[in-house]
């Protein structure tokens, strides 16, 4: 090779490390800083998880039982850091291809070391390990420059994994408040029939179920990767959550009179919300068939264990046709979701015999009933 094309070698180096450093940090920053999602443009960070994900749940889902749900759990733990990993050796690599192109070397006075030794040199500096130096051209100053973005980088990764890990934890702390409230898994029937004789307390459960709706719409919208995060306990999910309460909404506002009325079109108004914009994160584009979550055997049994609790709603026509057109706003997106995400859709007809995760213990064959009996349960599969 020519003189004329090692300098064109050395030049196309340098723009590509410039252009890869760049990348990548405007990736990172958009992921871990900004606290918006950015539509129309092309992210790594997007094209990854849309990339990795299916081979990694086509593969869990050939597991049984717990293993399944367990390899399932892994995914979004070892995918950020995963993806932590990307974006430093990337960073390696940029600066690489900088250190190459300015033709710097690890000796005073030397020719220049070869992009084996600029790789080292790199990585050596980027974890600020100190025992390489550059010599030649704008080395040092480059040197310079990436021992800052590495301490930079560290810090920000250190500070992101609090504010991700609390988000994680104040979606949970509601979901498992849930079990007592909802069953386990959680369903719109038990929600209304343990609140039939506390309708005021329904109201204000609905409020807190409003601002948790919010809350998981901003920390899930700015942090997409809380959506892979699972619960602790197999039988519960913020996506079931986030269903359920959308049911009993949507169920108060056309089978109910004044009941809760109000602050049930409040909650299903930012439930709702909050569904249509995940769906956009998780998902391309809607099913485009959506099966019947509320069969006419389950709507039977729906009224009927509503009416055997004294939950004062109406059945005709009418609030019927009012729940089928509420349902549309929002099956789709929660069934979608569901399908992307391996997780259970929310039930609408609970088991209210079927003990709840807190009557439940991994020692013990019986559970004792909210009436105080002791009665057998399930063998406990969620701990």
């Amino acid at each position: 090779m020519g003189k004329p094309d090692q300098v064109l070698a050395h030049v196309l180096a340098g723009i590509a490390g410039w252009a890869m450093i760049a990348f990548v940090l405007r990736d990172a920053f958009e992921t871990m800083i900004l606290p918006r999602r950015l539509n129309g443009r092309f992210r790594f960070t997007r094209v990854y998880y849309q990339s990795i994900w299916p081979v990694w749940s086509a593969l869990a889902v050939r597991l049984r039982g717990r293993r399944r749900e367990s390899a399932l759990s892994l995914f979004g733990p070892l995918s950020m850091l995963l993806l932590f990993v990307l974006w430093a050796a990337s960073l390696i690599v940029g600066f690489a291809a900088l250190y190459w192109g300015f033709g710097t070397s690890l000796q005073p006075g030397a020719p220049p070391s070869g992009f084996g030794a600029d790789l080292f040199l790199s990585g050596d500096t980027i974890f600020t390990l100190g025992s390489a130096v550059a010599y030649g051209g704008w080395g040092r100053l480059l040197v310079v420059c990436e021992g800052g973005l590495g301490l930079g980088f560290v810090a920000i990764i250190i500070s992101y994994l609090p504010v991700l890990y609390g988000g994680f934890s104040r979606r949970e702390t509601s979901i498992s408040m849930l079990d007592a409230r909802a069953g386990s898994p959680p369903s719109a029937s038990e929600l209304l029939r343990r609140h039939a004789g506390a309708l005021d307390e329904l109201q204000t459960y609905l409020a807190e179920w409003e601002r948790w709706s919010a809350e998981l719409l901003e920390s899930q919208i700015s942090y997409p990767v809380l959506g892979y995060f699972r619960s602790q306990h197999v039988n519960q999910s913020w996506l079931a959550a986030l269903g359920t309460v959308l049911d009993a909404c949507a169920m108060l506002l056309a089978c109910s009179d004044e009941h809760c009325t109000r602050q049930a079109q409040l909650t299903f108004a930012i439930a709702r919300h909050a569904v249509v914009d995940l769906a956009q994160i998780f998902i391309h584009q809607l099913p485009g068939t959506v099966p019947d979550r509320l069969p006419d055997a389950d709507l039977a049994q729906l009224e009927m264990v509503l009416a055997e609790a004294g939950m004062p709603l109406r059945w005709e026509a009418a609030n019927l046709r009012q729940l089928a057109a509420l349902r549309q706003l929002y099956e789709p997106h929660v069934l979608g979701i569901a399908t992307h995400l391996k997780l259970e859709p929310p039930r609408w007809v609970g088991n209210p015999n079927s003990p709840d995760n807190w009557q439940r213990s991994p020692w013990d064959r019986f559970a004792t009933g909210a009436t105080g009996r002791v009665e057998r349960g399930a063998p406990d599969r969620h701990y």
